[in-house]
């Protein structure tokens, strides 16, 4: 039998204590690995897309789900905690790059459902709880830059829009997830958004749920699209009090460890860590060997940085497999407060157990 929300919540904690938790890797990497065709991406339920649907993963949920239960299977078995739902772009802002902006909550739905059967199977069959982390991803618009070099004040986009976007993303997760992830944040204000969004519907719904969040850092520079630090960064977020607090995507492991490093030391809750598998090739693959990955996930592990640990760009079951043996017996990060994080119902703080 499968367990419940509270129940996961509760062995969650006791294993965040025990040990390093894993996530899962890249998808976009295991889509293209299928060699998936047109006809993949299309059924009666998107024909009125505007634009040719290959390369728009989300839209597999409804089109191809078994494709998508293959690849949550695959990282499971591969040693995942945590399934992130594949709905990084499940938006009305986003889809509407393809006149499927009808349909963004369907896709939303869709992926989460899909997720939680996929985890509700291993539980069963393992008796270990499997978590689905409902990814909202930062869309394809800005709030914080213009996309007019002539006119530094345009804004495609309202903060009231973007906001609109995720609570329906969020409210079509809501009933299959454990956790909400808002990744690969690049504009913090844009991230800022999906805090309030889920912050607002919980309350609504008298729903818990926990919260993690995860930015970029886009280049050497060591700072995400709109500006900040890694600290700044971690301040203009805090206020959410997430469950883990992390950094994914644009950077390699070896390029990213340093401000991994920087946020260990300043946030009070977990760490989350999921680089891309290296840095692309001059033909935008990613080289980096599994056992590369995992070397480095291994150091950031030994020396206390991380609680949280998988991968994105690049990275494939293989790379998850090998991360999840390489941090087998390692002991997770102690954050550097006792302070709790807070369950997101609204205002309570919920205790650790263990």
């Amino acid at each position: 039998m499968a367990h419940t929300f509270e129940t996961r919540r509760v062995a969650l904690e006791k294993l965040a204590e025990q040990r390093v938790l894993i996530t899962d890797g890249g998808w976009g990497t295991e889509f293209q690995r299928m060699g998936l065709t047109d006809e993949d991406y299309t059924n009666a339920s998107v024909e009125h897309a505007t634009e040719p649907l290959k390369g728009n993963h989300d839209v597999l949920n409804l089109t191809a789900p078994h494709h998508v239960k293959a690849v949550h299977r695959s990282y499971f078995e591969a040693g995942a905690d945590f399934a992130s739902t594949n709905t990084f772009s499940a938006t009305t802002i986003a889809q509407a790059d393809y006149g499927l902006e009808n349909m963004a909550a369907d896709i939303a739905e869709a992926g989460a459902r899909l997720a939680r059967e996929v985890a509700d199977d291993f539980e069963v069959n393992t008796g270990d709880p499997k978590l689905v982390s409902g990814a909202i991803g930062p869309t394809n618009k800005t709030l914080s830059l213009s996309p007019d070099v002539n006119n530094p004040g345009f804004r495609e986009v309202t903060f009231d829009q973007v906001y609109a976007a995720y609570h329906e993303q969020a409210k079509a997760m809501l009933p299959y997830v454990d956790l909400f992830l808002i990744e690969t944040v690049f504009d913090t204000l844009n991230a800022k958004a999906a805090i309030k969004a889920v912050n607002d519907l919980l309350p609504e719904s008298g729903e818990q749920r926990l919260l993690m969040i995860s930015g970029t850092i886009t280049d050497a520079s060591g700072r995400t699209l709109s500006g900040q630090t890694t600290e700044a960064f971690w301040i203009s977020v805090s206020h959410a009090k997430p469950w883990a607090i992390g950094l994914n995507c644009a950077l390699g492991a070896a390029q990213l460890r340093q401000y991994v490093a920087t946020l260990s030391k300043v946030a009070d809750t977990r760490v989350l860590a999921y680089p891309n598998a290296g840095l692309p090739n001059a033909f935008g693959e990613y080289d980096e060997t599994p056992d590369q990955t995992a070397a480095h996930l291994r150091e950031w592990a030994g020396e206390g940085l991380v609680n949280i640990v998988g991968g994105c760009c690049g990275t494939t079951p293989n790379h998850i497999r090998a991360i999840a043996d390489s941090v087998k017996g390692v002991s997770p990060r102690v954050p550097s407060s006792a302070e709790p994080a807070m369950m997101l119902s609204g205002l309570e703080p919920f205790k650790l157990v263990g």
